[in-house]
Parts: structure tokens; sequence; C-alpha cells
């Protein structure tokens, strides 16, 4: 299991933050709008072979970003702090090395990765790589982590769950590389809000808003969606990414990153509250259930046009062709960026109480 290739220096975070192990394909033109990306992945190309336009958010939208991360940023470092101690109790510190999943589990997992190094003095290693839905994780990747750390001891991390395809996907990746060569790999991830009750460590499965989910990759290091095209990219290499240079003046990657590690000491004793309530309840795969009954009472051919929770939502709104957004009227108050977006392009908002989420981006069918 000896891995020769190298990575590309890649992201807008400070190298001993993170280490992306990604292709720099910034040379390709992979960038379509939503309604030519919708058509393709609906007539069968996957959605990795292509790029969304990476837009300028507008200044209203920004201000409520700000507004989010100072209302939330306790809420996020408490559940970063709950994760970041369960990890250790499960996996100790002595060969952890943090996983993230690109590109939303990104900052996550710099902030469990600071948490640890403010606790426990301890400087965890800590990389970034892609995983694709229905093509599992970059192998390359994981072969470059076991050479470069033979004892690692890794732990997958992400920013949330919605109906629990990517926690499937990690599943299915470690059994095959586990079953390929002779590993190891632990397939638990660990989130901050786990609404679709499908990850073995969580901060809460409440589903509330992670306010890196409100942007694109301004709050991702400036780092794209992970790609995989066969066309221009070898079979064995990293998958790819693109660095929006371009995007540097918009970036708060790192100030998002700053705003929340400045609340750690402060939630110490709320952390460790949580710590002795969280129970030991079990994966029920609870979001699936949500998603069948909206399936059913919409009459909705492909579960993949089901995209649950804030941050899928929100990813629906800003990626995807909506059909409409279903509110659970219990979060009605905590969710203005969601009516904020669904009211600027003009999609239907309606309530739907049927289900653990706090609300449910549907796409509309071409």
């Amino acid at each position: 299991m000896i891995s020769t290739l190298q990575p590309d220096k890649m992201g807008s975070y400070a190298p001993e933050d993170v280490t992306f192990l990604l292709r720099d394909i910034g040379n390709v033109f992979l960038e379509m709008d939503n309604e030519k990306r919708e058509q393709l992945i609906q007539s069968g190309t996957h959605y990795s072979e292509m790029l969304p336009i990476e837009k300028q958010p507008s200044d209203t939208y920004m201000n409520l970003f700000y507004k989010t991360l100072d209302a939330y940023a306790e809420r996020i470092a408490i559940a970063v702090g709950v994760v970041a101690e369960q990890i250790i109790e499960s996996r100790g510190l002595d060969n952890l090395i943090l996983v993230s999943l690109a590109r939303a589990g990104t900052p996550i997992g710099i902030l469990i990765k600071r948490y640890i190094s403010m606790r426990y003095r301890v400087n965890v290693p800590h990389y970034s790589i892609s995983i694709l839905r229905g093509r599992g994780f970059d192998e390359t990747a994981i072969l470059f982590i076991l050479t470069q750390h033979p004892l690692g001891c890794l732990q997958f991390i992400d920013g949330w769950t919605g109906k629990g395809a990517i926690t499937n996907e990690l599943i299915q990746s470690c059994q095959k590389f586990n079953a390929q060569y002779q590993g190891q790999l632990n397939a638990n991830l660990a989130v901050l809000a786990d609404p679709g009750h499908c990850a073995a460590i969580y901060g809460t499965r409440e589903d509330f808003l992670i306010p890196s989910a409100c942007l694109n990759s301004t709050v991702s290091g400036l780092v794209s969606r992970t790609v995989l095209n066969r066309q221009f990219m070898d079979a064995n290499d990293f998958h790819g990414a693109k660095y929006y240079k371009e995007l540097e003046d918009l970036d708060v990657s790192n100030l998002y990153i700053e705003r929340i590690v400045t609340c750690f000491e402060q939630v110490q004793s709320t952390i460790m509250q949580q710590l002795q309530k969280q129970d030991e309840s079990p994966i029920t795969w609870e979001g699936m259930k949500s998603v069948q009954n909206i399936q059913r009472d919409f009459c909705i051919d492909n579960i993949h046009f089901i995209k649950p929770g804030v941050g899928e939502t929100t990813r629906v709104l800003l990626r995807r062709l909506p059909w409409k957004i279903l509110i659970n009227p219990r979060y009605m108050d905590e969710l203005q960026h969601i009516l904020f977006l669904a009211q600027e392009k003009h999609i239907v908002i309606e309530e739907y109480s049927n289900m653990s989420y706090a609300c449910c981006g549907l796409i509309k069918e071409i």
C-alpha cells in the first residue's frame, strides 16, 4: 500500500489546518448553468463530471450569512466540541488522523482539529478527500494517507447528514477498500448535525443551520466541488477540484473558522454537560422514513430529487433547479436564508410537518 503521487497545493486555508488531497484541474472549463447541468444529470451524466457556476452572493445574502454566523457560532462550537470529545473517546489521540469529506466536511474538520489542539495540546493531522455518490471515496487519497501514516487511525468527518447517501457511500467504500488492501478502515462517520439519524458520532440530531452550508467555495477554502471526469483525468490519480483564486476578495473561509474558535473556551462546560446527556440512541435512519413520506405525498418517482435538511435544501437553492421547498412550521424562525433564497428565485414554499427535518428541497423534474 505505497502511494508516491503527490497532491497539488490548493485552498485558502493555512497549510497547518488542512491538506487537500486533490488534483488541481483549473485549466479545464467544466462550469455550466444550473438548467444545463440539471438536464445532463437527469439524462444520466454523473454530477461529478461538471461544475456549477459559482456566482457572487448579493450583499443582502452576505449580511444574512454574517448574522447567521453570529447567531449560531456558539451552537457550532458546542457541536464541534461534542464531536471532538467523542472521536477521542472512540479512537484515542495517539494515531488519530482526521479525514474530512470535501467540501462540506473541510471547515468542520479544521474546527475539530483546532478544538483538539486547544484542549489537548495535540496537533492531529487533517486531510480533505473527495467522496462522490455512486463512485465512492478517492482510493488514491486514502493510500496516500496510509503511506504517510502507516499506523493511522482514520476518522471520517462531514458537515451534516441528509438522507444518508454519503454515509452509505462511505460504508461501501470502506468495505471495498478493506477487502482489497486488507485494511482496517472504520466507516463510522462524525458529523455536526445528524437529522438523518444515520451517523455514529454527532454533535446534535437537531436539523439546524451550519452557516458554512450557506455559501459555496467562499467558505470552503475557495475549492470547488470535487470532480471525477475520466475524459481528462487519469484513473489512478487523485480526484480533481478547482481553486477559485478570482474569488479571493470574497473569501470568508478563515473568518468563519476564527469566529467559531473564539467560542471554544466559553462553551467548555456546556460541551461537558451535552456529553453527559448525549444518549446512546441507535442509528435508525429516521430521516429515510421522512423521505419516503415525502416521496409518497408528492408523487416523486426518483428519490434523488428529494434533498432533506437545512444543508441540502440550501444546496438545492444554490446549485440545482428547485421545484418547491418544504418548510416544517416548527422551524420557521430559523430558516431566514432558505426563505430569502426561495423568494429570490420565485420558488414555491409549502408548509409540511410530516418529517424529522426543518426543511426539504425538491428538485424539478425536467
